[in-house]
């Protein structure tokens, strides 16, 4: 049977980025590089004539720039985006409005020469592209093999408690998310009021970006969001964000919760990793565990996920039909780590009424 390629179409004003980006590409045998365009305007005929999969586009460019082109593209014919940005502040800002507007990833360019840092550019690039076709994504109202780096479990940083934390009786709520999760988490805590519960989050995200993502989401709640740091008491009304550098845990330190940074390896292929946190929580706070498992790729927080239910935590899921790609709620759901599945604009009023009731309550039948 013959296994169809994901068709791409480049889209960069440098004439040479977009040959690096094509000759990336054609690294994959599975992706195949149907044409490129210097500036949207070509662009846009090119979409129209050679119907592509996916397109990768650059931020900055002539005529019109990315961010403009990207939002009329979503309105008119949504399909999936992979930006290109540059490793900066100001890059990181553009790229957090381009998800809101609707790209399903990024491809944050190497601070230094592109062409330096070919293999490893390369293996990331095809990687997003051949994720970001099996999305379906929605508007707002990544000739070689690639090496595959070894994939390690939770284990790697925490081993697993032989029995659930008990301390404490508040609830904890803990969230994880990769592909559309940075817009998914928005719509959360969007909807919490400043005295909920304390938050953790883990969002696949480089580290470059977590701390101007935190700072958005800052301005978008009534919480006070932050980028966590080691050693941060953890508080009511207050959200913390796993930097993009280091597993976020979660630690009881004789009086208090408090956030705990690992600069181990990558768990699931991921650093941060939404299964380090859920173990961590699941060792320390146990059944006043309330986590949520979001739309994202591949299965990182499954495990993690199932571990809590195990300790007596409330356990969801994004339902499919809300989420940008099933994989990672779909892969939880599957192991029956979850003992609810909801749309997304359904999750933060559920964590809430959660919150309200009893700890032993949070673990009711399932």
């Amino acid at each position: 049977m013959t296994i169809d390629k994901v068709r791409v179409l480049v889209v960069d004003d440098s004439a040479l980025v977009r040959k690096l980006m094509s000759t990336m590409l054609a690294c994959d045998p599975m992706i195949d590089v149907v044409g490129t365009a210097a500036d949207p305007l070509i662009a846009r005929d090119k979409i129209k004539q050679l119907n592509p999969d996916v397109l990768t586009l650059d931020v900055e460019m002539p005529r019109m720039d990315g961010l403009t082109f990207l939002e009329n593209l979503m309105r008119l014919r949504p399909m999936p985006v992979v930006m290109v940005s540059s490793l900066t502040v100001q890059g990181a800002d553009v790229t957090l409005r381009a998800l809101e507007l609707g790209a399903v990833d990024f491809f944050a360019k190497p601070s230094s020469d592109l062409a330096s840092s070919f293999g490893d550019s390369a293996q990331e690039i095809c990687a997003k592209v051949k994720l970001a076709a099996k999305t379906r994504p929605r508007a707002r109202t990544t000739v070689r093999q690639l090496e595959v780096a070894p994939r390690l479990s939770a284990d790697a940083v925490l081993p697993r408690a032989q029995t659930p934390g008990t301390r404490g009786g508040s609830p904890i709520i803990a969230i994880g998310a990769s592909t559309g999760g940075t817009e998914a988490i928005r719509v959360v805590l969007e909807a919490m009021p400043p005295d909920a519960p304390p938050i953790l989050i883990t969002q696949h995200i480089p580290a470059a970006f977590s701390g101007p993502y935190a700072a958005r989401m800052d301005k978008c709640s009534a919480m006070r969001v932050c980028e966590a740091r080691d050693g941060q008491p953890i508080q009511p009304g207050h959200a913390y964000i796993a930097p993009g550098s280091h597993h976020l845990l979660m630690m009881w330190d004789g009086a208090k919760y408090v956030c705990r940074l690992h600069d181990g390896p990558q768990v699931n292929r991921h650093k941060p990793s939404v299964d380090v946190l859920f173990r961590s929580m699941s060792a320390s706070a146990g059944a006043a565990t309330i986590a949520v498992l979001l739309t994202g790729m591949g299965d990182d927080g499954a495990r993690g996920l199932l571990e809590l239910k195990q300790a007596g935590a409330a356990t969801l899921v994004q339902d499919e039909d809300s989420s940008v790609v099933w994989g990672m709620p779909g892969a939880a759901w599957k192991l029956g780590a979850a003992r609810e599945m909801l749309p997304l604009d359904a999750i933060a009023a559920r964590l809430l009424t959660l919150a309200r009731q009893p700890v032993p309550a949070l673990c009711a039948a399932d």
